[in-house]
């Protein structure tokens, strides 16, 4: 699908599909924004190439997977970026690359199924921002797309804790695995955040001519989407932190309540051991053990049976063994 909206200086909108290239061409000061879904990649060429995009660029974004990047060239500046498609309160999401070429009047930009960023500036203020200048709607579209990731992690972060509560409270092998799932997914994020506040603190630090740090519209949307990629990486590394300490809280209980146990069963044996000892001397039966033949023999080492086992008692109960 390729849709496509023109503005011109004199305030008029036209949406349509690459067919308005040629209007563009021919309207000075115009500004087009091309958008290709699902595409096949001779199609997308054939589109880039009349842009004259470098060839090295096109290549970049037709890539399957390709790590964000900002780079500059001639005519234009491209932005690999990695948006979504789906998301939800579990850190179950879709992530899809976004490429953004963006000229002095165009953007054009690329990916292979529905962008939800994109779909909601489209139909929204796409054409005000598009006709104040096309970076402003690469912009837009990345900090609409961050916002979506901040909204899913911060109903996360009620999962998180509801999760941490039900781990204190009942912890078991299922919950360690569904957080050990959660720190896998994390670290993805972490990755792809990391990424994209890279590219924020490039175009922070450098002056790319087609993103001017110069005018403060464009240099304010900049610093407003370095704002949310620097919180989105900030709050998927403390959840990250988060999850590690409820591994480690989990391992630390148990291998406490393992302790008790073996603490509980090292004192059984202590305390067996030594009636063991007895019960063994006089379950021998030798011809020549004089207490087998005395009258109350068998009263006198039930005594000192139970007399070792109470004092054993007695003692362990007193350095709070049990």
């Amino acid at each position: 699908m390729i849709r496509t909206l023109l503005t011109t200086p004199d305030g008029a909108v036209y949406e349509g599909d690459e067919d308005l290239f040629a209007m563009w061409q021919a309207t000075p000061d115009s500004h087009i924004w091309i958008d290709m879904q699902g595409e096949t990649q001779e199609r997308e060429r054939t589109i880039l190439e009349a842009f004259e995009f470098h060839s090295m660029a096109i290549q970049d974004a037709q890539k399957e997977r390709h790590p964000p990047k900002i780079e500059e060239f001639d005519n234009h500046t491209l932005i690999i970026y990695r948006g979504i498609s789906s998301f939800d309160a579990t850190l179950n999401y879709q992530p899809q690359q976004l490429c953004f070429f963006i000229g002095t009047r165009f953007l054009v930009t690329l990916h292979p199924g529905e962008a939800l960023s994109i779909e909601r500036l489209f139909n929204d203020h796409g054409k005000t921002l598009l006709a104040h200048s096309p970076e402003h709607v690469a912009l837009r579209v990345m900090y609409i797309s961050a916002g979506f990731y901040i909204d899913s992690l911060l109903e996360f972060e009620t999962e998180l804790s509801d999760l941490e509560d039900e781990l204190l409270e009942n912890g078991n092998d299922v919950l360690m695995r569904k957080i050990i799932s959660y720190r896998s997914r994390l670290v993805k994020m972490r990755r792809i955040f990391s990424y994209h506040k890279g590219i924020t603190q490039e175009l922070t630090a450098y002056d790319y001519e087609h993103l001017p740090r110069d005018e403060s519209e464009t240099l304010h949307a900049i610093n407003n989407v370095a704002e949310r990629f620097e919180r989105l990486y900030t709050l998927t590394q403390m959840y990250y932190d988060i999850c590690g300490d409820l591994v480690d809280g989990y391992i630390s209980i148990s291998s406490h309540q393992l302790n008790i146990t073996m603490r509980v069963l090292t004192v059984i044996t202590a305390i067996f051991v030594p009636l063991t000892f007895i019960a063994g001397i006089y379950g021998m039966n030798f011809d020549n053990m004089p207490e087998l033949r005395y009258e109350y023999g068998y009263f006198f080492v039930w005594g000192v049976m139970l007399g070792i086992g109470g004092l054993l008692i007695w003692l362990f109960r007193r350095k709070h063994w049990f």
